[in-house]
């Protein structure tokens, strides 16, 4: 169905902060952004960090009028933390959780305890197909050493791979969330590369939020300063994106963000500052990126997952070894109490433990990198397919511009005359 009037869509994302008893005010603050939405009346609302279905459910009763369609997507131990609402008829949801999400023991960061996904909500809006998708990536910790590069890269290219793959016959594409990248970071790139996803901080026609659109800010007395080293006064990782198709065409008119506190409350809404972006639809032509950027990106992608792809290789590797040497101590074991007046009990026992602790660790260390390795080449696999086919689109783009520029030169009339 086409819509010959521009249509207009608000759409609002925040990363809520909503780890129940151990975030701050996370109750209060849960009721001041049911408060806020109900009375702003976005189109479309993209929330991560809601981690509790008790919160779920507070803010589904609270907003049952303004947005009566809402699903929250469920995975991992402790759930993906992603919710969304919409005034609009609410056709499907699809969930895609990553394949490489951090590490269980790495119990402090908790990235792996919370099944990082992306979503998907078909909407129906005035009669055009809108395909909505939120998201929220690993976390950086630290910049200067990042551990987790090549699991955000990996997350970042199954994201575009689920984007393309499920966006087909889309009028609209929206992609909303916290992707914990920099604007220019590599997974970022290869995103908007890949998909033709565009920024609305840098797409938008008016912006009133903060200085160079950071949406995790220094001022906010949620936010470790530490934490934000080097970057002063914070950073960019929110975004809203999107995409129009051959038949519409979409403009970002506005784009904004909450600026820390929030008047008539002692505290702001998240850690995390949020986002509204206006986007009118009409009708017009699309246009794509080229494609050797997107060729320059993915080849640099795939340099980085090869590096932690021999990286765990190698983890394999050592817990392979501790594994073998659980075994080892197991026998001995068993052979000392087989003779008991060899060793004393009190040796054998103590080594009955070293044994057991060795076995254990060996069996889950091997276990978890065996997984993330098989994660690893799929995706290095993904990847390598992907570069072929767009170095042959990019040969043979090459060779008919090159035909059409011999053709063109053929049939000009030549400047000069010949003498007689």
């Amino acid at each position: 169905m086409e819509t010959q009037q521009p249509v207009r869509l608000r759409v609002f994302s925040l990363n809520c902060w909503g780890i129940r008893y151990l975030s701050r005010h996370c109750e209060q603050r849960f009721e001041m952004i049911a408060d806020m939405l109900e009375r702003e009346r976005h189109d479309i609302v993209l929330l991560q960090e809601v981690w509790s279905e008790q919160d779920f459910l507070s803010l589904k009763r609270k907003l049952s009028v303004t947005h009566p369609y809402s699903h929250h997507f469920k995975s991992g131990v402790i759930g993906s933390g992603l919710a969304f609402f919409s005034k609009y008829t609410l056709q499907n949801t699809l969930l895609h959780q990553y394949s490489l999400n951090g590490y269980p023991y790495k119990v402090r960061h908790g990235d792996w305890f919370g099944g990082k996904a992306v979503g998907l909500a078909v909407l129906d809006v005035t009669g055009l197909r809108v395909h909505v998708y939120i998201t929220h990536l690993h976390a950086e910790y630290c910049r200067s050493h990042d551990e987790y590069l090549a699991h955000r890269t990996a997350q970042a290219w199954e994201l575009q791979q689920f984007v393309h793959h499920t966006s087909r016959g889309a009028a609209l594409v929206v992609l909303g969330g916290d992707l914990n990248m920099h604007p220019q970071d590599l997974g970022t790139r290869l995103v908007q590369a890949l998909t033709g996803l565009r920024d609305c901080y840098t797409e938008a026609q008016v912006f009133d939020g903060c200085e160079d659109g950071i949406t995790l800010i220094a001022d906010n007395p949620f936010t470790k300063r530490e934490d934000l080293i080097p970057f002063e006064k914070g950073i960019r990782i929110d975004y809203i994106m999107f995409k129009g198709s051959e038949s519409l065409s979409v403009q970002c008119e506005s784009l904004s963000t909450t600026k820390g506190s929030v008047p008539g409350h002692p505290f702001p809404y998240s850690d995390h500052e949020a986002l509204t972006a206006e986007l009118v639809l009409f009708h017009s032509e699309g246009s794509n990126m080229p494609v050797s950027e997107g060729l320059a990106i993915l080849t640099e992608a795939q340099m980085v997952v090869r590096e932690q792809r021999f990286q765990t290789e190698s983890m394999l590797g050592k817990s392979a070894h501790l594994l073998a040497v659980g075994v080892a101590l197991l026998l001995l074991t068993l052979a000392l109490w087989a003779v008991p007046w060899i060793c004393p009990g009190a040796l054998v026992s103590l080594l009955s433990v070293l044994c057991l602790t060795a076995f254990l660790s060996g069996v889950l260390l091997y276990l978890l990198f065996l997984t993330q390795l098989k994660a690893l080449r799929e995706t290095d696999q993904q990847m390598s397919l992907s570069s072929n086919h767009m170095q042959e689109r990019f040969t043979r783009c090459r060779a008919a511009l090159s035909a059409s520029d011999e053709a063109v030169i053929s049939h000009s009339p030549s400047p000069f005359k010949w003498e007689e």
